[in-house]
């Protein structure tokens, strides 16, 4: 089945095929968040990105095969709640932005920051700092060796705009940081998948950039 993701809470996961990662996206909880597990083909480590919420859920898409690592994307409450359930369940360790960690009510074993990688098996997830929609919010990317670069962008992007934000300041502070980090050095290709709602790529975005700026949200 060709992977659209699309997908809603209480339905079926959706799987991603890449050549050396398993992407799963999953909607979780009354705010529909998106909760992702990436699973190296080589090694069968997993690592999860945003314990959202229903840890039952959760542990079943990690499944038998464990999980390595959880990483959260930024600090707010609705992207970590499963998150003590699922780190009791698996044993997986807990990393978030340096930043965010201390205001997540969970223990973070590591923190961690731009540029930083975080192991998926053989492949590698690059940590790329957001600041605007918290000061902590992470991105992260996995350049794909064997096609189009893949971006987990947490609420700092989606289809249609870059999260929110809560002053002027901090909208151009994340602006900013998406055009410059994300659009000034990934091709249109990239794949991102946000945290609610519909996946996007860069290409689809980029021609609203200046609106986005304008409009100031």
């Amino acid at each position: 089945m060709t992977y659209t993701g699309k997908v809603t809470v209480g339905g079926t996961p959706a799987v991603h095929e890449l050549t050396d990662l398993i992407v799963t996206k999953v909607a979780v909880g009354p705010m529909s968040n998106n909760a992702y597990v990436l699973r190296c083909r080589h090694t069968d480590e997993q690592v999860m990105i945003d314990a959202a919420n229903d840890a039952a859920t959760l542990v079943e898409v990690v499944g038998e095969a464990g999980l390595a690592a959880v990483v959260t994307t930024h600090r707010h409450g609705d992207h970590w709640q499963a998150l003590g359930e699922v780190v009791a369940a698996t044993g997986a360790r807990t990393l978030a932005g340096a930043e965010d960690a201390e205001a997540i009510g969970v223990p973070i074993d590591a923190v961690v920051t731009e540029g930083d990688e975080i192991p998926v098996g053989r492949s590698r997830l690059r940590v790329i700092h957001l600041v605007g929609h918290t000061p902590g919010s992470i991105a992260l990317l996995y350049d794909d060796p064997e096609g189009m670069p893949h971006l987990f962008t947490g609420d700092s992007l989606f289809p249609g705009g870059v999260g929110k934000t809560w002053s002027h300041d901090d909208f151009v502070s994340l602006i900013d940081d998406v055009e410059r980090k994300v659009f000034d050095v990934l091709p249109d290709e990239t794949w991102f998948y946000p945290g609610h709602g519909d996946d996007s790529t860069l290409g689809a975005e980029r021609p609203h950039l200046a609106e986005w700026r304008q409009r100031g949200w």
